[in-house]
């Protein structure tokens, strides 16, 4: 239905601008968007294994990937892009009998996001000034990035306070998983090596995925948007495409990078276009998930405690 609205807001469409013309060198881009998006999704469970590791679980990365594969393929099919955590968050609890562990590795795993995806906006702005005055285009991307680094902080020194710990402890119900999430923040402040490991591995999955999308513009022809650009307006994109009014965020991606393209004269048809790619490599490598979704939740082998110590 979005993507309906969308289209009937665009008068005249222009068909040839977005579909692109088939040679070598749309052959070549779109490999190389699909490997980038792939090497990402590997990155991703880097990432939840570096939170675990600072939360003093250590997992195997063949079985987080295959828990996050299989949140992958889920999150295409259920509205915003985090649909897929549930899953993980079941079948991690299954294997480390521990719920507020799983809960609070993948809610950490988020909120790295939150870190890493405002700055490298705001990097892109910084690095590239002509990308400034735009009007919407400039506005609404550093907002989404200054709103959700307000958001991050307010969580950190809310859940990470001391006085609001001791409030939390031997609580039930959600309140129980506030104070796992509490004491997974005090971890983090006690071992800083991990916290810039999880930072680290944020970026370079983000880096990943961003990297994905410049093969994708490449393939598509879209000549205005070089790497300062995707860095200012894709993971503002990818911030948004979050909210709960899409399903995989069909729509959402696509009508606001028609809305911050425009302002460095790409065209409605291309932006559309590079939004429906994103979509795609997202769906097509996610597929990887759907055996790992039938045949991957039976219980793994016991973690290994890295220190004997459950958020509990």
């Amino acid at each position: 239905a979005l993507l309906i609205v969308i289209l009937k807001s665009m008068d005249g469409i222009d068909w040839d601008e977005l579909i692109p013309e088939w040679d070598d060198q749309t052959a070549f881009w779109t490999i190389g968007a699909f490997f980038f998006t792939l090497i990402g999704f590997i990155l991703g469970a880097v990432r939840w294994q570096r939170v675990l590791r600072a939360l003093g679980i250590n997992q195997s990365l063949w079985r987080l990937f295959s828990h996050y594969m299989a949140g992958q393929f889920v999150s295409n099919f259920l509205p915003t892009t985090v649909g897929g955590d549930v899953i993980r968050i079941g079948r991690l609890t299954r294997d480390t009998d521990d719920g507020p562990v799983s809960f609070t590795s993948v809610v950490f795993e988020r909120l790295s996001g939150w870190l890493v995806l405002p700055v490298i906006t705001l990097l892109g702005f910084a690095i590239n000034p002509g990308l400034t005055g735009l009007g919407t285009s400039t506005r609404v991307p550093l907002v989404v990035a200054m709103v959700t680094l307000i958001a991050l902080t307010l969580v950190i020194l809310l859940l990470g306070s001391n006085r609001i710990g001791k409030g939390l402890q031997n609580r039930q119900g959600l309140l129980r998983f506030a104070n796992a999430v509490h004491l997974g923040l005090d971890r983090l402040k006690g071992n800083p090596k991990a916290a810039r490991e999880v930072i680290i591995s944020a970026f370079a999955y983000q880096f990943a995925l961003l990297l994905a999308a410049g093969c994708a513009v490449e393939a598509l022809g879209i000549d205005e948007v070089g790497l300062t650009a995707l860095m200012a307006f894709i993971p503002a994109v990818l911030i948004i495409q979050v909210l709960p009014v899409g399903i995989g965020g069909l729509g959402v991606r696509e009508g606001t990078l028609v809305v911050f393209l425009s302002g460095i004269d790409v065209s409605n048809e291309q932006a559309l276009a590079l939004g429906l790619a994103l979509y795609a490599l997202t769906l097509v490598n996610s597929f990887i998930g759907l055996p790992m979704l039938i045949f991957g939740g039976r219980k793994g082998p016991k973690t290994n405690d890295i220190e004997s110590s459950t958020l509990e």
